[in-house]
């Protein structure tokens, strides 16, 4: 893996903050690109990358080397000899694709609650199932797919979070811990090379090494039709299927926010049909 570690230091080498895309502000004391921001760039940990340079026992999958190619801008040649050097590993590993469902009592629970929005995350934050309350208030949302597209690439979460900056860090700080647990999964790697590309805040956060996830605290939004909210964000981990979480956002009992739920649960709640009285035949 000595060949691989040489040729991943000079390509990085040979690649510029501004050709891929990064701030520029400052002194730099290393030529091209540093490890973390390559690392950032092809959605692998910190210390992944370190290990594939330093050739520590790392088995790169093929989805890796593709993340690692795209990240480098690497051109066809370049990209043939990089799987050379990674060859046979490459051909022996591959991460499965996780199929992630949710089981059926679990959906009948959250939607059971009336009055707290509830939903069930992936590994990924991806939301894999919501209850009503829960997809009304993000209503306001272009789409409830997952909780980092959400915070980064919709308009809506500038005016919905008070404080956006922080739930953005919160949930940036959270993927990265499952991303070192599963360098390869492809899930992560999919969605950090979108996230990348498309956000410039969010690979500035995915650049910096965060040592742990904040705490859970009192989440402020704003909804546009029922005005701002106090929910207190609560993350529950499912142990029967690992890496899903039950999430529950409860406001104070007694508190203007459970007014505000209330409201929201009863503009949202679909229509009954009229139904026609057969003695008046109305």
């Amino acid at each position: 893996m000595e060949g691989l570690g040489e040729f991943l230091r000079s390509r990085r080498g040979r690649l510029s903050p501004a050709a891929a895309g990064l701030p520029t502000a400052g002194r730099r004391r290393v030529p091209g690109l540093r490890r973390d921001e390559v690392a950032m760039l092809a959605g692998v940990s910190l210390s992944y990358y370190c290990r594939l340079e330093q050739g520590r026992d790392v088995s790169p999958s093929p989805r890796v080397l593709e993340a690692m190619a795209r990240a480098l801008q690497l051109g066809d040649e370049d990209k043939r000899e990089l799987f050379r050097l990674a060859q046979p590993a490459a051909r022996r590993t591959k991460a499965p694709v996780r199929v992630e469902r949710v089981r059926p009592h679990l959906r009948q629970l959250i939607e059971s609650w009336t009055r707290t929005p509830a939903f069930i995350i992936g590994h990924a934050q991806d939301l894999l199932a919501t209850n009503a309350l829960a997809d009304a208030l993000y209503r306001d949302f272009a789409q409830h797919d997952n909780v980092l597209r959400m915070l980064f690439l919709d308009p809506a979460a500038k005016t919905f979070y008070r404080s956006p900056e922080r739930a953005r860090h919160r949930a940036v700080a959270d993927l990265q811990q499952t991303a070192a647990s599963t360098p390869e999964d492809p899930r992560i790697l999919e969605l950090v090379g979108e996230l990348s590309v498309r956000s410039g805040e969010f690979r500035a956060l995915w650049a910096r090494r965060h040592t742990r996830v904040p705490p859970y605290e009192i989440k402020q939004v704003h909804h546009s039709v029922v005005g701002d909210l106090e929910l207190r964000r609560e993350a529950l981990t499912i142990r029967s299927v690992p890496g899903q979480q039950l999430v529950i956002l409860q406001a104070e009992p007694g508190s203007p926010s459970v007014d505000g739920l209330a409201l929201l649960g009863s503009v949202s709640a679909p229509e009954v049909p009229h139904q026609k009285n057969p003695a008046h035949g109305t």
